[in-house]
């Protein structure tokens, strides 16, 4: 198995930043897993998205905090755990960005691309 380099995201962890940097609040894990699922065609396992979470959180991607037990127990539920994105994450994600390979549709001379005049 090869390890990856140092700094550099998995496809999962991108979309995770991705979603986060969309939201304006922080996002529990299941709303999460609920948002990545619409890109993903079905909900990622929550075992590889909560290892993704913790690796992140650890690496200072994402920064979170349980909610107050309080409003769980008023809702009789067990407590969620928030996550939101950091400056950290937010440079990650856009140096992720910036060395994605171009897809084909996006390369010169593919169909549909105008050649300059």
């Amino acid at each position: 198995m090869s390890r990856r380099r140092a700094g550099t995201l998995v496809g999962l962890e991108a979309e995770i930043l991705a979603v986060l940097l969309a939201h304006r609040e922080p996002v529990h894990g299941f709303e999460l897993a609920r948002l990545l699922s619409g890109d993903r065609g079905g909900l990622t396992a929550h075992g590889t998205l909560y290892k993704a979470l913790g690796r992140m959180t650890s690496a200072g991607l994402l920064a979170d905090e349980w909610e107050a037990e309080e409003s769980a127990r008023r809702e009789g539920r067990p407590r969620r755990r928030y996550y939101r994105i950091t400056g950290e994450g937010r440079l990650a994600l856009a140096q992720h960005r910036a060395e994605e390979p171009r897809s084909a549709s996006t390369a010169p001379g593919a169909p549909g691309e105008v050649s300059p005049a």
